[in-house]
């Protein structure tokens, strides 16, 4: 697998909580999960100790590009598995999908495959993020967009429940004043927000103080922030410097806190965190109607459909020429076979509409909901039958394979049969695993995180990040 997921360490995991506790965390995030592993020890000891987690639904080779304004049926059901395979202790879980700025419409549209079965699935219901970077000419058209209500019936059917901003203005003992700006841009959001990663390395390289906490963690940030996340637990490198709060030995079993860790851990012991205003005093959030497009602001407020496996397991069988190969690479040759199938088909007389979309416009192709390898077939499909299905048509390098099952017709018809409501609001189904130490999914402390819901999320304070070859997590106060 591709995928490494700490919560499925449990040696690992053991070895941390001592550290996470020293810091006072009351929840981690976790950056990679994958949901084959059993993540039962990881998750009961977390849930024993008051420790919430937050979980990033990403899939590596069917994330979210540039180049598609849809969410794939990938990428649904790495989220739903997530989900199934948390039944149980789901109120320590909140997944999200994770996206950074250019793919709003598809980031919004994520949003109900994963919320919608979950009310009825834990104690609590999990929380749908948006995380992304302060870009002054994006962040707000962004966020009022990802809280809005496309229908302008007040509804939070497809708003995020949650805003994530990483943010780091802060340079060593910055003035009080630093974040005056960003808390009147986000004063009287309508949904939860907090600082989803802080502590700017390249001012103070190799040792951070951390004196934003006391700003960060009082009135009047309080009233607007939800606290915040300071990146990271374990090393990690970017070009903005070396992070990182501890180091482990080579043979995984020792933990080492440098001077970050012990400079993060006084800074947090002299805050005093706050739980207020208590959920039933807070008041109902508002979702006003979504703003029209315009040459500034280009998402549509038509959303991309929901993705749905049948309907593309029904196309995939009816296509002619289907992509098959030997290659263990799928994230690199889907896309190039991709775009060289798209550019065959143009010459041709076709064109890959069908499998496009466009957040701009509202228009999306009837097959772009489905993942990237029945994509992939229908592309060569198309071709296949332009070329009066010709073996040679249909074999795209060795990497296209006739299927002699399919039926007559072409490409298009055989979609308007099985995706006959490309439109179709679907609720995705589980198949509920519970977890053999369910039963401690019970423990909390009084300033641990509650349930979000509108702007009820207080005392959310992250406390690191960490990076485990490659792949990050994050803890909160």
């Amino acid at each position: 697998s591709l995928v490494i997921d700490p919560l499925g360490d449990s040696a690992g995991c053991a070895r941390d909580l001592p550290f996470l506790k020293q810091l006072g965390v009351n929840a981690i995030r976790v950056y990679s999960v994958d949901s084959s592993l059993n993540h039962d020890d990881c998750m009961g000891n977390f849930s024993a100790a008051g420790i919430y987690t937050m979980q990033v639904i990403v899939l590596l080779w069917a994330a979210m590009s540039l180049l598609e304004s849809a969410f794939p049926t990938t990428t649904t059901r790495c989220g739903t598995a997530m989900v199934s395979t948390q039944s149980g202790i789901c109120r320590q879980h909140r997944p999200f999908p994770h996206n950074r700025p250019g793919r709003t419409t598809s980031a919004r549209a994520s949003r109900g495959p994963q919320r919608a079965p979950l009310p009825n699935r834990a104690s609590t219901r999990a929380t749908q993020e948006s995380r992304t970077t302060r870009d002054a000419s994006f962040l707000m058209p962004l966020a009022n967009y990802l809280s809005c209500d496309p229908s302008g019936s007040n509804s939070a059917s497809s708003t995020i429940d949650l805003f994530g901003l990483n943010n780091y203005e802060w340079c060593g003992d910055a003035p009080s004043t630093t974040y005056n700006g960003i808390n009147g841009d986000f004063a009287g959001y309508n949904v939860a927000a907090y600082f989803s990663e802080f502590g700017s390395e390249t001012c103070n390289p190799g040792v951070r103080v951390w004196t934003e906490t006391s700003t960060l963690f009082s009135s009047p940030m309080t009233d607007i922030w939800s606290g915040g996340l300071a990146f990271s637990y374990f090393p990690a490198m970017s070009t903005a410097g070396q992070f990182g709060m501890v180091n482990i030995s080579m043979d995984g079993t020792t933990v080492t806190p440098n001077p970050d860790f012990k400079n993060l851990a006084s800074q947090y012991s002299q805050v005093t965190f706050v739980n207020s205003p208590s959920q039933s005093s807070a008041a109902a959030s508002s979702f006003p109607a979504c703003p029209t497009a315009n040459s500034t602001w280009e998402a549509s407020n038509t959303l991309p459909p929901t993705p749905n496996d049948a309907p593309c397991a029904c196309l995939e069988t009816a296509l002619a020429c289907q992509f098959h190969t030997s290659s263990s690479n799928y994230s690199a040759l889907v896309g190039t076979l991709t775009n060289v199938a798209c550019s065959l088909l143009g010459t041709s007389g076709g064109n890959c509409d069908d499998i496009s979309g466009n957040g701009t416009t509202g228009v999306y192709g009837r097959v772009e909901m489905c993942d990237p390898l029945t994509k992939l077939s229908y592309v060569f499909s198309q071709y296949f039958e332009l070329n009066g299905r010709q073996a040679s048509a249909c074999s795209f390098n060795g990497n296209g394979t006739v299927n002699a099952d399919a039926p007559s017709g072409t490409p298009a018809a055989a979609a308007s049969s099985c995706i006959a409501n490309p439109s179709a609001v679907i609720t995705p189904s589980f198949s509920a695993v519970a977890p053999a130490n369910s039963a401690s999914s019970s423990g909390t402390s009084s300033d641990t995180i509650r349930t979000v819901d509108g702007n009820l999320l207080r005392n959310m304070v992250v406390v690191a990040g960490c990076m485990l070859s490659g792949v990050l997590w994050t803890v909160l106060r």
